[in-house]
């Protein structure tokens, strides 16, 4: 899987990172994981086309008290397999590593 990661957190990093993504992303079913909604001006045309497949997400996944894994597919929730299921394009990958780099600066998280 392709993933842009942020490690070497500290703990008390971790901590106001997790309590920012449950205040402001959907979390999973699965602990640790939150969905991050991309913007419509940045989907691909064949995920602009699939209507039924909207609204994309890449998944974050902060499990590790150290580590933040940012998944470079972008999902939807309401399928498993799907065209529009592909690796991010590469404005896709910028607006995801700038939003997270965003997230870590607000936060004053500095790696």
């Amino acid at each position: 899987m392709k993933q842009y990661v942020i490690d070497q957190l500290r703990f008390e990093d971790f901590d106001r990172l997790k309590s920012h993504l449950e205040d402001h992303f959907q979390g999973s079913t699965i602990e640790g994981i939150y969905w991050i909604p991309l913007t419509e001006e940045i989907l691909s045309p064949i995920q602009a086309e699939h209507q039924e497949c909207k609204p994309f997400y890449f998944a974050l996944e902060l499990v590790a008290p150290d580590r933040l894994s940012c998944e470079l597919l972008v999902r939807t929730q309401s399928r498993m397999r799907c065209a529009c299921i592909r690796y991010a394009t590469k404005e896709q990958r910028s607006w995801l590593t700038d939003t997270v780099d965003a997230i870590l600066e607000k936060l004053e998280i500095s790696i």
